[in-house]
């Protein structure tokens, strides 16, 4: 019976779990209730989850508190989509109390999923039960029984698990929505698919072939990590040259001691001293004034090679004038949209759009991907347009992991976007254009034309798979077999006397006749309004319809 779970177990449990979420993944997709091509719960999970993993393999160390600590890190630089997100909160809020352990007991392990699921519940503004955050719930609830009465995770993860199954099975009685599709809630169960992988690993099962590195040493420290810089420490570099080379054929009378004194003789003449290997290759590693010195003691070991020295000081002056040039051309706001197609793009840069993050229904960009975004525009305060509502929760994330000010408009769609950037007033101030923002969007009414993924139930309609749907505020409100008779039924659901003007943006391989016949339909047909259609270029969606 295991009792305990050590640094080494643990990392085969989440290799093992990030299998087979990957192997599962598409089964969680089919999940998804609405029958449109974006159903992507299990991509999310299983590209937030395999974030995590990479930050695990690359972790050298089996220490508890480093592979936790690798586990929260990926998980958050990872996060896509509403189900991206509350996962990695799950696992980082697991991760702060594994951080604490030497070895993972039944009980251990209950408290870091109680604490998975606290911080789940307070990642999301309005939790809704029946969804991966009841399972997680229920779960922790009865991890915490269990612990109690059993110290073999044998029997621990057993009845975890039955208990998550059941609870899953009760999700379509806590969401209508569910249960008129006759689905369970997809990221309930991509969550029990991680779970079920952390058992396999626990057990070694043998649909899993592990080939983990216990001996992994300092020595294969990545090359290519980013250089952060502080500009308000660029005046004081003591040691002007970074300088690195290997030391190779190393003369056989030198010793193991002798790499330690080779060690000790760059301490005193610089600092960053970084001086690894063994009697077959030494890495080196300094920041120093005399570079030749460090070469010349690393001589009396043997030969040297690779060798690179980099003038800091030249760098310094350089890093500095570009930071004063930016500083000086630094803008009141910035702006970061969300958008996929040439056409919706081009809309978005000629409204001050300062990044365009490519994804929308089928590719959620992550919180990292939206914090590196950030971290490009040369502002301190940036407004950010997901245009979707599976992005809101990523972006809100992105605050996390950069310096910058992140200001989430909550659009949801591409129409939406457009007409918040259109509200933005550049001697406005950050509160005022919110404000301005947020009403923008309520004007707005937004559809969507595309194609139904799978025969089903719903809304009101008997589907057939490939039929054309037209959606409304998250709702199905017109079929047919053509595109633009769809189009018009849907159109037509959501025209209230206010509207003015009609925007469609035609998606990628639609035909400029089909696109002509629609727009003289709709002018005869609303003659009051304004009708346009742009070329989009968006894929997954035929129309993107916009009422003002």
């Amino acid at each position: 019976m295991q009792k305990t779970i050590n640094g080494a177990i643990f990392r085969k449990m989440v290799i093992a779990a990030n299998k087979y979420l990957d192997n599962n993944q598409k089964y969680i997709d089919s999940l998804n209730v609405y029958p449109v091509p974006d159903g992507d719960t299990g991509k999310n999970m299983s590209m937030t989850f395999k974030s995590a993993t990479n930050e695990i393999n690359n972790c050298s160390s089996n220490n508890l508190d480093s592979l936790g600590e690798a586990l929260g890190k990926g998980a958050l630089r990872g996060a896509r989509g509403n189900s991206g997100v509350i996962l990695s909160q799950i696992l980082r809020g697991m991760a702060s109390e594994i951080m604490l352990q030497t070895e993972i007991t039944t009980k251990s392990f209950a408290k870091a999923m109680k604490n998975g699921s606290q911080m789940a519940y307070k990642a999301v503004t309005v939790p809704k039960e029946g969804t991966i955050l009841t399972v997680i719930r229920t779960m922790a609830d009865m991890a915490d029984t269990a612990a109690k009465k059993h110290a073999d995770f044998e029997t621990f993860f057993d009845i975890v698990l039955k208990t998550g199954e059941e609870i899953l099975e009760q999700t379509p009685e806590m969401l209508p929505v569910l249960k008129s599709a006759g689905v369970v809630d997809a990221g309930g169960r991509g969550l029990l698919v991680i779970f079920s992988g952390f058992y396999k690993g626990l057990t070694a099962d043998e649909d899993f072939d592990f080939e983990v590195n216990d001996d992994e040493t300092a020595a294969q420290i990545k090359q290519n990590e980013e250089f952060h810089v502080n500009f308000e420490d660029l005046a004081e570099i003591q040691f002007g040259y970074c300088t690195e080379f290997m030391v190779i054929n190393i003369n056989k009378k030198t010793t193991e001691s002798d790499i330690d004194k080779l060690r000790e003789k760059l301490m005193e003449i610089g600092d960053c001293v970084i001086c690894i290997g063994d009697l077959s290759l030494i890495k080196v590693h300094v920041h120093t004034n005399e570079p030749n010195r460090a070469l010349g003691y690393a001589l009396e070991l043997g030969e040297i090679n690779n060798v690179k020295i980099d003038n800091m000081l030249q760098q310094n002056r350089e890093l500095k004038a570009k930071h004063a040039a930016e500083k000086a051309n630094k803008k009141a706001f910035g702006m970061i949209t969300v958008a996929t197609g040439e056409g919706i793009s081009a809309v978005f840069k000629d409204l001050g759009a300062d990044q365009i993050i490519e994804g929308g229904q089928t590719m959620n960009p992550s919180a990292d991907d939206i914090a590196k975004a950030a971290d490009k525009v040369n502002s301190d305060h940036i407004f950010v347009f997901p245009n979707n509502k599976n992005i809101i929760l990523a972006a809100e994330q992105a605050q996390n992991l950069t310096k910058k000010y992140i200001h989430v408009i909550p659009t949801v769609s591409i129409p939406e976007g457009i007409a918040a950037m259109l509200a933005f007033n550049l001697d406005g101030t950050v509160e005022e254009n919110v404000e301005a923002m947020k009403g923008a969007i309520d004007n707005v009414s937004s559809g969507a034309v595309t194609h139904a993924v799978r025969s089903t139930t719903v809304d009101g309609f008997d589907l057939k798979e490939g039929e054309i749907i037209g959606l409304a505020d998250g709702k199905i409100v017109a079929k047919d077999a053509d595109i633009n008779v769809a189009t018009i039924a849907m159109i037509e659901k959501m025209m209230t006397d206010d509207k003015v003007n009609i925007t469609i943006f035609a998606g990628e391989g639609i035909d400029e006749t089909n696109i002509e016949k629609l727009q003289e339909a709709l002018s005869e047909k609303y003659p009051d309004c304004e009708v346009s259609i742009i070329n989009g270029g968006q894929p997954v969606y035929y129309y993107l319809v916009s009422l003002e």
